[in-house]
């Protein structure tokens, strides 16, 4: 069961840094293209900076859920580190139920969000509604809460290598 919950949440974190790189990559292809359109073509577009933002956006979300994985994160241990060690493990418990409450505020909280504004359209995008560009927050804050989970009941996964499903599927094949 470990092993099936922990595959599971390696395709999510790879899922996770695909599309943060993806959003990474078509913002670093998008804001050239208004610089480009405002001063070579002398007519700027409306539409780069309103998607480069809904890109950062989500960048921000789906790469925090995989730093916090990743145990990239920022942390500051200044004061743990000088505990004993079962007020050390105390405190990360704590520290794991702290970020599980506020995964959940981003998720129910951002949902309502979305959910209030979904009638309403972007000013520069009038096909886009708002709801939409809010639609990260939720998202995140349940992938996050999912890792939160993985890290609280199976421990720490930022060491583990992350193993490829077609890998794992030809090594249980053979065995």
């Amino acid at each position: 069961m470990k092993n099936t919950i922990l595959r599971f949440n390696d395709a999510v974190y790879r899922l996770c840094i695909a599309v943060a790189g993806l959003s990474m990559l078509t913002m670093a292809l998008i804001i050239p293209w208004g610089i480009f359109a405002r001063y070579v073509l002398g007519s700027g577009s409306s539409w780069p900076e309103p998607v480069a933002i809904l890109l950062m956006v989500v960048f921000t979300f789906f790469g925090a859920a995989a730093s916090y994985r990743a145990g990239a994160h920022m942390a500051v241990n200044m004061a743990t580190d000088r505990m004993p060690p079962a007020l050390r493990q105390g405190a990360a418990i704590l520290v794991q139920i702290l970020m599980a409450v506020v995964c959940l505020f981003m998720a129910v909280k951002g949902w309502k969000l979305c959910a209030n504004t979904w009638n309403q359209f972007l000013g520069e995008m009038p096909g886009l509604r708002v709801g939409v560009s809010y639609l990260p927050i939720p998202v995140g804050g349940v992938l996050t809460l999912l890792f939160v989970l993985e890290k609280l009941f199976l421990g720490d996964q930022s060491h583990r290598r992350v193993v490829r499903f077609d890998l794992v599927e030809e090594s249980e094949g053979a065995a």
